[in-house]
């Protein structure tokens, strides 16, 4: 039941489909390839001393959702994509080879933009809206459910919080970072 839930708001999703949106959600979803603009962001945080406890922050969230969500989660669940399932669909970007939940790209989005909004709101309003277009683009493509997104949002939420509190508690970090 839920997969065809899930399956109908995915078809939606496919008559939005036009030349200029579709290369807009491929360059949106490379940015979270690998975490990359995640991890660049994190190092250039770190690097600034004022904001040195936010790019920790980012660092450290990505490290352990990388490690939970999707060394851990993913294959713990084993959840296959929606394109593995229906492969009428064709994909705007190489077919990925691992499981469907959580969505890593989501994942990591989230784990980035609230570990940067915790620290600076108004900063980490911008970082926030491309987590959530980076998210969509997910769906868009016909590579992840809306429940691996959900999971991967919640997921990283949770881990930038507890990181939050950590570094805030120094238990993370020296008290002179």
């Amino acid at each position: 039941m839920l997969y065809q839930i899930e399956f109908a708001f995915l078809y939606a999703l496919q008559s939005l489909h036009n030349p200029w949106l579709d290369q807009v959600m491929v360059r949106i979803t490379s940015l979270g390839d690998h975490g990359f603009i995640w991890i660049l962001i994190g190092v250039v945080l770190f690097c600034i001393p004022k904001t040195r406890k936010m790019g920790i922050g980012v660092l450290l969230s990505l490290g352990v959702g990388l490690l939970f969500g999707n060394m851990i989660l993913k294959n713990l669940v084993e959840r296959p994509r929606p394109c593995w399932i229906d492969t009428s669909i064709p994909l705007l970007i190489q077919n990925p080879r691992d499981f469907s939940f959580p969505s890593g790209h989501t994942l990591a989005s989230f784990e980035g933009a609230i570990s940067i909004w915790l620290y600076n709101k108004k900063l980490g309003v911008p970082f926030l809206i491309l987590a959530l277009l980076i998210a969509f683009s997910r769906m868009y493509l016909f590579v992840h459910f809306p429940t691996d997104v959900l999971g991967g949002a919640v997921l990283g939420i949770c881990i930038a919080l507890l990181i939050h509190h950590l570094i805030e508690r120094n238990i993370c970090v020296e008290k002179n970072t």
